[in-house]
C-alpha cells in the first residue's frame, strides 16, 4: 500500500494557473524591455483576470499611450477614475499627456490643473507644470479660461453610458453641450441622434444623421443608426439596403469593428457579428461589460454555446445586475427596464421630474419592488418631491393621490407596451411629460382613455410610424371627435 501511494504522489501533476498579478509582472518585465506589443497583451491579460485591480488598468493605460492609442488609454483612466480608485490621482496627469496628443487642450489644462491641485508635491508635478506651460503657449485662450471648460470627452462617455441605461433627457443635454464645443466631433452627434430617436423624435435624429454623412461622408456610425432606424420603424427594405453595404465594408479601426459587429447583432446577423467581435476578442481591443454582452450573444445565437456561457462570466464580471438577462435564459423574450432596479435608482436621481415619475411607474410593474421601496437610497433621495411622494404613497399602500390617474395611464400603455425597452421608454416618458404640464395648469384628467390615446398617437406620429386616429380611437373606445380634440391638446402640451 505504502508503495502505491508513493508512486501515485510521484506522477501527481500540479496545475499551473496564471493569476493577474503573473502576468502583470510579465506585462511589466516587457515594458523595461521596451516590448509595447507584448507588454500590452500580459497586461490585457492581467486585467481580464483582476478587472478591480486599478494598478493594473493603470499600467495597461500607460502602455497603449506609448503606442499611440490614446483613446482607449483614455477610457481605462475614466474608468480608474471613476469606478475603481478616485485617489490615483496619476491618472489626472495621464489624461492631460493623451488629451495634448490628441490636440484637446482645454481637457488636457483641466487634467494637468487637478492634479496639481490634488497633489502639488507628486512625481509628475515638474512635468505637469511644464505641461501647463507649454498649452498656455499653444492655445489662444488663457489658462484660466482653459481650466474654465468641462471635460467634453468625458461627458461624452458619461453620456453614452446614460443613454445604455435608457436616462435620455440628461444624455441629450450633455450631448447637446458636446456638439456645441465641437461640431466635428462625429460620434457624439451620432449618439444625440440614438437619444433623439428613442425620445420618439424620429425627424430630428434622422436630420443629424443626414447632416453628419452629408460633412463626413462614409460615416460608419451613421450609416449603422440609419440601418438601424429603419428597421425599428418597419422600412426593412430600406434597412437591407444599407446592411448591403455595411456587409462590405472591412474596417480596419477597432472602434468602426466594434460599432459593425453591435449593429449585425440588432439586426439579428448573427454570424457577421460574432466574426468581427470574435476578432476583436483575439486582438488586444480593451473589452468592457457592453463588449463582452454582445459576443455572449452573437455567440450563442451562432451555435457557440459554451464559449457564450464562458463569456457571459465576464459581462457578470463587469456588470452584476445583467444577471437573468442570459441570452439563453427565455431567449425569445426581452428584460426591460422593469426589471433592472439600478437602471430604476438612476432614474430615480435624475434632474428631470418626468424620469423620476417614469422611474416610479418602473416599480410599481417590477418584479424588484419591494426591494426598491425600503431601500435607504430611497429614502436619502433628495431630488423627490411631493408629487413623487405622493407616487411612492400610492405604489406602497394605494393611498389616493393626485398621481393615481397618472398610473392608470401608464398602465394602459403597459398592457401593449412591455417589457420597456429604449424605444418603448420614449412613450412612457411623454406621457409624465404631459402629466406635469396637466399638473401644473391643474388640468382634470376625466378622460383617462382619451389621454392616453392621445398621447399614443403623437408618439408614433413623432416616430413616423403610420397610424390613423381612426386606429387609434377604435383601440380606446373613442369616438373620431374625441381623439381628435385631445391629440390637439397634447401636440400643444408638448410645443
Amino acid at each position: 500500500m505504502i508503495k502505491n501511494a508513493k508512486r501515485i504522489q510521484k506522477g501527481k501533476i500540479v496545475s499551473f494557473i496564471p493569476t493577474g498579478e503573473y502576468y502583470f509582472k510579465k506585462g511589466i518585465k516587457a515594458y523595461h524591455r521596451h516590448d509595447l506589443l507584448k507588454a500590452k497583451k500580459y497586461l490585457n491579460r492581467a486585467l481580464q483576470l483582476e478587472p478591480g485591480e486599478p494598478m493594473i488598468a493603470c499600467q495597461l493605460a500607460i502602455v497603449l499611450a506609448e503606442l499611440g492609442e490614446f483613446e482607449n488609454s483614455n477610457r481605462i483612466l475614466h474608468h480608474i477614475l471613476e469606478d475603481l480608485d478616485p485617489e490615483l490621482v496619476e491618472c489626472h496627469y495621464f489624461l492631460a499627456n493623451n488629451y495634448a496628443h490628441l490636440g484637446f487642450f482645454k481637457d488636457a489644462y483641466h487634467h494637468a490643473k487637478l492634479y496639481l491641485e490634488l497633489d502639488e508635491n507628486g512625481d509628475f508635478a515638474e512635468d505637469a507644470e511644464d505641461l501647463l506651460e507649454l498649452l498656455s503657449f499653444e492655445s489662444d485662450e488663457s489658462g484660466e479660461e482653459l481650466y474654465q471648460q468641462e471635460d467634453l470627452i468625458m461627458k461624452h462617455e458619461q453620456a453614452r453610458e446614460l443613454l445604455d441605461s435608457g436616462y435620455i433627457p440628461k444624455a441629450i443635454e450633455l450631448l447637446s453641450e458636446v456638439v456645441g464645443e465641437y461640431p466635428e466631433y462625429w460620434s457624439a452627434h451620432n449618439n444625440l441622434a440614438l437619444a433623439y430617436f428613442y425620445l420618439g423624435q424620429v425627424e430630428k435624429a434622422e436630420a443629424i444623421l443626414d447632416r453628419v454623412l452629408e460633412q463626413n461622408p462614409g460615416n460608419l456610425h451613421a450609416m449603422c443608426n440609419k440601418m438601424i432606424f429603419a428597421r425599428y420603424q418597419g422600412h426593412l427594405t430600406y434597412a437591407a439596403e444599407i446592411l448591403e453595404q455595411l456587409k462590405k465594408i472591412k474596417p480596419l479601426l477597432s472602434e468602426h469593428q466594434f460599432k459593425l459587429g453591435i449593429s449585425f447583432a440588432l439586426a439579428g446577423e448573427y454570424e457577421l457579428s460574432y466574426f468581427w467581435l470574435k476578432k476583436l476578442y483575439k486582438s488586444d481591443f480593451y473589452h468592457d461589460g457592453l463588449f463582452y454582452y454582445w459576443l455572449s450573444y452573437s455567440a450563442y445565437f451562432t451555435g457557440n454555446v459554451s464559449f457564450s456561457k464562458n463569456i457571459w462570466k465576464k459581462v457578470l464580471e463587469l456588470n452584476p445586475e445583467k444577471e437573468g438577462f442570459e441570452p439563453w435564459n427565455d431567449e425569445n423574450t426581452f428584460h426591460g427596464f422593469e426589471s433592472q432596479a439600478g437602471s430604476i435608482f438612476q432614474k430615480l436621481e435624475s434632474d428631470y421630474v418626468e424620469e423620476r415619475l417614469f422611474a416610479l411607474f418602473l416599480t410599481s410593474v417590477s418584479s424588484k419592488k419591494e426591494e426598491i421601496l425600503t431601500s435607504k437610497r430611497l429614502f436619502q433621495n433628495q431630488k423627490l418631491t411631493t408629487l413623487e411622494k405622493e407616487y411612492i404613497s400610492l405604489i406602497r399602500s394605494g393611498k389616493p393621490s393626485r398621481t393615481a390617474d397618472a398610473q392608470e395611464i401608464a398602465e394602459l400603455f403597459y398592457e401593449n407596451y412591455q417589457p420597456i425597452g429604449t424605444v418603448e421608454a420614449g412613450l412612457y416618458l411623454m406621457w409624465f411629460s404631459v402629466f406635469v404640464e396637466l399638473m401644473n395648469q391643474g388640468v382634470s384628467l376625466k378622460n383617462k382613455r382619451a389621454w392616453a390615446g392621445a398621447v399614443e398617437y403623437v408618439w408614433h406620429k413623432l416616430r413616423s410610424e403610420k397610424v390613423s386616429q381612426q386606429e387609434i380611437a377604435g383601440r380606446y373606445g373613442l369616438s373620431a371627435a374625441t381623439i381628435s380634440k385631445y391629440v390637439k391638446m397634447v401636440s400643444e402640451l408638448l410645443d
